[in-house]
């Protein structure tokens, strides 16, 4: 894996590339002597023996070819190389200190910061997006950067924390944590099934219009059921196609074929009535809407809260209320 760090000039990189080749251990040694005073001291605030502390810091001293410390029995002080390397030293310590202490509080202090979401058009915009305001009314030092598209978002290259991601999932190196099952129905509008009726069974789908989604791929989505407990996929006869799926809903509300659409798009239609589900028996029962990140160790709290905020949330949704098709 590589970092993106911000371009050098080649001479500073190749200081500090020859940097690396210092004792980092004698400086952090040489900067606790200088701050206790005595070798002893130095060693008991490191928790280390004084003869390590010794060994560091006279590398220091043998690899920048200057004595920083004046020794006696009694007494340990600064030479004045030692001053002017103490000196230097100073600022990097406290930038060092600072860096660890907002990174501490990133992870153990109140959430804040930028968060980067991924999710699919449909459950972004419907399920997600809804959702942010009242996130940002408790968390209202998160920044929400929310980013909708049907492919699959990279973790590292899209510099994502968290993704919600739809089916199945075969990304073995993501934690993955299921928020409900994920409905596929079949659905028609009142006017269609008055017009037409509605299939009974898979096979009859071949003597009806047939609405399609085309994928980011460029190809038609297979329509998914569960046949005598065996997956079947099968592309119906199809009268028109959008690569949009809230075009194609609109193509069925206004009654100009079936489609096989995601529970959360149509709940609402169905229970007002403006939609009607069919094969509800076929449905598969091996889908589900995930939320998506790469470790459960080490996660800033501005995840983890978010994280724990939309498990409870979209949980609480009714999406799988379907007039008694919920899996």
């Amino acid at each position: 894996m590589s970092l993106n760090l911000p371009d050098k000039p080649q001479h500073e990189a190749d200081a500090l590339a020859s940097s690396f080749t210092a004792s980092y251990a004698g400086v952090v040694a040489f900067i606790a002597v200088a701050a206790e005073g005595s070798f002893a001291r130095a060693a008991d605030r490191l928790g280390v023996g004084r003869s390590a502390v010794s060994r560091s810091v006279q590398k220091l001293e043998a690899q920048l070819d200057a004595r920083l410390f004046q020794r006696t029995t009694r007494n340990t002080s600064l030479t004045r190389e030692g001053e002017l390397f103490f000196r230097n030293c100073h600022p990097g310590v406290q930038r060092i200190v600072q860096a660890l202490e907002e990174m501490r509080e990133l992870r153990e202090g109140p959430p804040k910061g930028q968060l980067r979401i991924s999710a699919t058009v449909g459950f972004g915009r419907r399920v997600i997006a809804p959702l942010l305001a009242d996130f940002r009314a408790h968390y209202p030092e998160i920044a929400i950067d929310l980013v909708l598209d049907d492919r699959l978002a990279d973790f590292t290259s899209d510099r994502v924390d968290v993704a919600f991601r739809d089916g199945q999932l075969e990304d073995s190196q993501v934690i993955a944590k299921r928020l409900v099952p994920m409905q596929l129905l079949v659905c028609a509008a009142p006017s269609y099934v008055q017009a037409h009726g509605l299939p009974q069974n898979v096979g009859e789908l071949d003597a009806h219009a047939c609405i399609h989604y085309r994928t980011v791929a460029g190809r038609i989505a297979d329509w998914e059921f569960k046949v005598e407990g065996q997956k079947r996929r099968l592309v119906p006869p199809s009268r028109s196609s959008f690569n949009d799926l809230d075009l194609v809903l609109e193509s069925v509300l206004r009654g100009e074929g079936l489609a096989q659409l995601p529970g959360y798009m149509v709940s609402d239609y169905l229970r007002e009535g403006r939609l009607v589900a069919c094969l509800a028996q076929y449905a598969p029962d091996d889908r589900g809407h995930y939320l998506c990140y790469l470790s459960r160790q080490q996660l800033p709290t501005r995840v983890r809260v978010f994280i724990d905020y939309m498990t409870e949330a979209v949980r609480g949704l009714e999406l799988m209320h379907v007039n008694g098709l919920a899996a």
